[in-house]
């Protein structure tokens, strides 16, 4: 008996962007159209009782497109309620997301077709090589649309179907051995904890390392710096401002110092925040500004404005700045929860700043945070992030930057005790900052 061998159509990255937005798992290919057929009993008896699924279809114009659904497929002729379906499209390598506007009606359950997603969208329409795709504008309940979406997002008004595939979606098995090696103890925390405090730059001009905290509306920026605080204060507390609004909370560049409780002298640290890079153009930091800021000419509480930098001659301008007033380490605060979608805008100002600072030879490093909502394995117990293959696997997918350079964090949101693992996470990511830092310096010796 010969044996068909189902190679899937996805690329890895693809894959990737499909499994970001469910977890630690992995796609495991159940049926393609092109070899058991285009018709829906060929579906069913592969597909029915199989759950949660990711259905894929391809047209002759190249576009990729499908849904998700938590339920299993059946026959029955019904709507199934599904609160965490959704369809989407790619643009590239980019997912275009689309969840469901009434979970009631989330999936139909159609004999006679492929993957049903609310009469919204059909793959293998009626047992034929064709997508079905509601773009009526005409209302009322036959024309309720259960996704939003636009036909030339989804499909490009291409019907035509050169595949379809499903697979099922699989708990991804972590690694037997951690990628990084942690030691996850008190003694270590406050290992950790001592050498920080008692750092000190390698040249002798500089007295503290100066760090620029650079990321996305939302990323968690001033997050970080308030849990790393918290470390030190002995409890969860806040110095600088965050929310989880669309818009940056920041609108200042201002310079932290973090003093450890009951101590007179501040950890030889300073910790620059920015205004939030937003994703559209002419909104939130201007990309210009990074020059100023890294070269030491951006005074303390200088207002940002999107409409341009900071002029030589403005008022608190530093015409002279010192080695002590540059930046030594940049690093970018990224959500990992969100990579696979972030908006090409973003992605590129990201790449403009990064070109900027290398013209400057600042070391840099990327810190992931909201890793316990980007991967359930983390979410159980945040020891296992360095188990987490979906952590692994999107740490090395987007950025062009060594693997050693990605460093894994989770900020204090709403807990209200310290834990001693959150902690340990967020002084290894300061420990290897400041490593950096005196890489930097020893390329400005005298």
């Amino acid at each position: 008996m010969s044996v068909f061998k189902m190679n899937s159509k996805l690329t890895d990255e693809q894959q990737t962007a499909i499994c970001s937005q469910l977890g630690n798992v992995k796609l495991n290919l159940l049926y393609k159209a092109s070899i058991h057929g285009f018709t829906g009993e060929a579906f069913h008896k592969h597909c029915d009782k199989k759950s949660p699924t990711v259905s894929v279809g391809y047209n002759k114009s190249g576009r990729v497109f499908g849904g998700y659904t938590s339920q299993p497929f059946s026959q029955f002729g019904g709507f199934v309620k599904d609160d965490e379906a959704f369809v989407f499209s790619f643009s590239g390598e980019r997912l275009n997301k689309y969840s469901v506007n009434n979970s009631s009606y989330a999936v139909r359950m159609t004999k006679n077709s492929g993957p049903n997603f609310g009469d919204t969208l059909i793959l293998v329409h009626k047992d034929e090589q064709k997508v079905y795709s509601n773009q009526s504008s005409f209302t009322g309940y036959l024309y309720t649309k259960y996704y939003t979406f636009t036909a030339e997002k989804m499909h490009g008004n291409d019907l035509d179907l050169t595949d379809c595939e499903v697979y099922q979606v699989e708990e991804c098995l972590q690694f037997e051995n951690p990628w990084r090696t942690v030691t996850w103890t008190s003694e270590e925390k406050e290992k950790l904890m001592e050498r920080i405090k008692s750092y000190k730059p390698s040249i002798s001009s500089v007295s503290e390392a100066r760090v620029l905290l650079v990321g996305q509306v939302g990323a968690g920026k001033s997050s970080f710096f308030n849990s790393f605080k918290s470390i030190f204060k002995g409890r969860v507390s806040g110095q600088a401002i965050n929310g989880t609004c669309s818009t940056s909370v920041t609108s200042q560049f201002r310079t932290f110092i973090v003093k450890p409780e009951h101590e007179e002298k501040p950890l030889p640290l300073i910790l620059c925040d920015i205004m939030g890079l937003e994703a559209k153009e002419g909104e939130g930091f201007h990309v210009d500004d990074i020059t100023n800021i890294v070269s030491g000419h951006t005074p303390d509480t200088y207002q940002f404005s999107p409409s341009g930098p900071l002029h030589s001659e403005a008022q608190g301008f530093c015409k002279n700045p010192e080695l002590k007033d540059k930046i030594h380490c940049v690093t970018y605060v990224v959500d990992a929860s969100t990579i696979s979608i972030m908006p090409q805008n973003m992605e590129d100002k990201l790449k403009a700043i990064r070109k900027k600072v290398n013209l400057h030879r600042i070391p840099q490093l990327v810190l992931l945070t909201k890793i316990d909502e980007a991967c359930p394995l983390v979410k159980k117990d945040v020891t296992n992030v360095y188990k987490s293959k979906y952590i692994k696997k999107l740490a090395a997918s987007r950025f062009g930057v060594p693997l050693s350079f990605l460093v894994p964090v989770k900020n204090y949101s709403e807990e209200q005790e310290l834990d001693m693992n959150i902690d340990i996470l967020l002084l290894r990511a300061v420990d290897q900052i400041l490593h950096l830092v005196n890489d930097f310096f020893d390329e400005h010796r005298d």
